[in-house]
């Protein structure tokens, strides 16, 4: 099944999306920051809300991986 069909696995690649975008912000930032509008400034606002939600993220990651670990 698909990751859009399924709600937990859309969290899971949303969820991912902002942890790999916060990432490679940190190591590059020109990377990303040249594509703020535009198709491509998605992966700079899911950097953004890595960046400035990281504690909600870090959050959010724990209990992703407590339930894909022990209830699935």
């Amino acid at each position: 099944m698909s990751a859009i069909f399924n709600f937990q696995s859309l969290l899971t690649v949303i969820l991912l999306l902002i942890c790999t975008c916060a990432y490679i912000r940190s190591l590059a930032p020109s990377l990303l920051d040249r594509n703020k509008t535009g198709l491509l400034g998605i992966f700079w606002k899911c950097a953004c809300i890595g960046e400035c939600k990281s504690p909600y993220v870090a959050v959010c990651c724990i209990v992703m991986a407590f339930n894909i670990l022990f209830i699935q």
